[in-house]
């Protein structure tokens, strides 16, 4: 518990910095889309969404499943914040309610908390790096994990990426995704 505490003090506290520079408040990434995607081994299926709250700020969530009775359910705020031209520091607090066959085999799922934190890098006019690292704690399980990712933007409004998971809820596991802005 104390360390998702310290962890949501620490991206309070990022956020209150973004704001106390007002020349920084624009970020270069945009933070409205929906999002498809297939993870790869095991097979999974989800769909994900950012929204805007905030020149710093965004609500997110999403949901993946193997469809077998199972399931990844997240709901929380982010912020983001530009580092430099080209990259944005991110950072979200989310809810989580896990059903897994390995893990939670209830009915209903188990419930708890995430706190990530991440980059998201300009490689060039059209190719998105990023990386992110965060901390799961939900009933009694408390796990770090990890993903990394690139992502292709085809145009102004669509876009397609891999992303690699390390040690989430369905283990390790590749992604591949496609956004669309709005």
């Amino acid at each position: 518990m104390r360390k998702t505490l310290t962890a949501a003090a620490l991206m309070l506290s990022c956020v209150s910095a973004a704001q106390a520079n007002p020349a920084n408040t624009m970020s270069n990434f945009s933070y409205d889309y929906t999002e498809v995607r297939i993870g790869m081994s095991p097979l999974t299926y989800g769909a994900g969404f950012s929204k805007s709250i905030h020149p710093n700020a965004h609500l997110t969530g999403h949901v993946d499943s193997e469809f077998e009775n199972d399931w990844d359910i997240a709901l929380g705020v982010g912020f983001h914040a530009p580092i430099n031209n080209w990259a944005d520091l991110t950072g979200e607090l989310k809810a989580r309610n896990i059903k897994n066959r390995d893990r939670f085999d209830e009915t209903v799922g188990k419930t708890g908390m995430e706190v990530n934190l991440g980059v998201r890098q300009w490689l060039g006019p059209q190719l998105e790096v990023g990386a992110k690292i965060g901390h799961v704690n939900v009933h009694r399980i408390e796990e770090t994990f990890g993903s990394v990712y690139g992502r292709f933007h085809a145009t102004e409004l669509f876009s397609v990426g891999a992303e690699g998971r390390i040690n989430d809820v369905y283990g390790d596991q590749i992604m591949l995704t496609t956004r669309f802005k709005y």
